[in-house]
């Protein structure tokens, strides 16, 4: 029997079987929180409810239909925690580590999978690669909890419930999950402006993307030790970060500006500008939130629609189309409108395949949201056509944003959320290439060219 799945696991492409692995961690997952250890004495959680949250927890979205901290027992949180950490440092990574303690070599095969799984265009490098995100995401974690931890102790009685508060607001902040066993997220702490801004930067550590984390900290070692060659970022390094600052700044000031006389009218200026700050950052992919968000007005939850849309950066913990491929899109509209075929910025010119690639994924990204949204309309005409726009582009940008209307939804329309949360995690490029399968790289022979009349 093992030897017929290995055969049939080879037989498939890296991309088909890291999502098989992701679906196994689904499985698993279901399993898990089906064991009566998890929940606590009295509760009952459905099957359908069961298989919802495994795809939440292992997708790192936080879309839940029930409150976490009155379902759940101290051991559901650690499994919680657990799971978390094989979706947002990836099923790879983590099955790495694990090979690594047991002494197994890391084969083609495997580093063909890592590779896969981070994003990454060569084989050489990879272990090390994984070996560098997983010592940042644990000892981020790590600090993350023994700063709130330490902090938490005015807010909590006893240091144990203190710590572990801060411990899985740390997973749950740097893991971009939105998870949260408070019971109202981060509302306790709306005023607490020192606690927002621990939150904010564990988020944009696990949603700017690791290679980018890894490059700064490069630079950083390269100027401590006063080398004489000179360090120079990546190109990937550079559009990243600034696409993820201007749509930082720019989620903070329109939401600022939109709210200013609607919800932010009778608010100090500071209090203000921190909920605008928090609610920017988190719709990159984190879903927490200091505040109700249906207090919002409409605009304001477009607008966070689509910044959730957006999602993270590639090789993150988010979801989403991702900031690269959004920067690109809009690279390609200025240069096209400027009359110019190639794309050039910092010095490099734009691969034509990246080009494509990012509108295929847009295309299709848009198309999955709008079906979806039409779906779930078709199967829960009672709901507000904002509340499930939103809902949407929360599960796909793997965010957890909501109007709180998950736990009311049709099977049909959590069933429609779960596949947007799946495919937000694996990436749209993968799930193309789900479909498409294996490369068959460019034909060897042309048709005639002809022009079509467009626009």
């Amino acid at each position: 029997m093992f030897s017929k799945m290995r055969m049939w696991l080879e037989k498939r492409s890296p991309v088909q079987v890291i999502a098989g692995y992701y679906l196994l961690a689904v499985v698993i997952s279901i399993l898990l929180f089906n064991l009566p250890a998890v929940h606590k004495p009295g509760v009952h959680v459905s099957f359908i409810d069961t298989v919802f949250t495994a795809v939440s927890v292992v997708s790192d979205t936080g879309l839940t239909v029930f409150n976490i901290s009155e379902t759940y027992s101290l051991f559901g949180y650690f499994v919680i925690m657990i799971v978390l950490q094989f979706g947002g440092i990836g099923i790879m990574a983590m099955s790495t580590f694990f090979w690594l303690l047991l002494g197994k070599k890391i084969g083609l095969r495997e580093r063909r999978l890592i590779m896969v799984d981070n994003n990454q265009y060569a084989l050489s490098g990879l272990v090390q690669l994984v070996k560098e995100i997983l010592k940042m995401v644990l000892l981020t974690e790590l600090v993350g909890a023994v700063i709130l931890g330490l902090y938490f102790m005015k807010y909590f009685p006893s240091g144990k419930e203190a710590f572990l508060q801060g411990l899985f607001a740390a997973v749950s902040a740097t893991t971009n999950a939105g998870l949260d066993i408070t019971g109202e997220s981060l509302i306790p702490f709306a005023g607490d402006y020192f606690v927002q801004i621990i939150v904010i930067v564990l988020i944009i550590f696990g949603s700017i993307g690791f290679p980018v984390v890894i490059e700064v900290k490069s630079y950083f070692l390269n100027k401590r030790r006063k080398s004489r060659i000179s360090f120079r970022f990546s190109l990937f390094a550079k559009m990243t970060t600034i696409t993820y600052g201007i749509l930082f700044i720019a989620g903070t000031v329109l939401i600022l500006l939109l709210e200013w006389q609607n919800y932010f009218r009778h608010l100090s200026w500071h209090k203000s500008f921190f909920y605008a700050l928090f609610q920017s950052a988190t719709t990159r992919s984190a879903g927490l939130t200091t505040m109700d968000i249906t207090e919002f007005s409409v605009p304001t939850l477009l607008i966070m629609s689509v910044f959730m849309f957006i999602g993270g950066s590639p090789n993150s913990v988010g979801g989403g189309i991702r900031t690269t491929t959004f920067a690109l899109n809009m690279l390609f509209v200025y240069h096209f409108a400027k009359g110019n075929r190639d794309i050039k910025i910092f010095n490099r010119e734009i691969h034509q395949d990246d080009i494509m690639k990012s509108f295929a994924i847009t295309i299709l990204a848009v198309m999955m949201c709008c079906i979806s949204v039409v779906l779930i309309s078709i199967s829960d005409k009672q709901q507000d056509l904002m509340a499930i726009l939103l809902e949407v582009c929360s599960a796909f940008g793997t965010v957890g944003l909501s109007l709180g209307i998950t736990p009311d939804l049709s099977v049909l329309s959590k069933c429609i959320l779960m596949i947007l949360m799946f495919v937000g995690r694996i990436g749209l490029t993968s799930f193309l290439l789900i479909m498409g399968g294996n490369n068959k790289g460019k034909a060897n022979y042309h048709y005639p060219v002809e022009r079509v009349i467009t626009g």
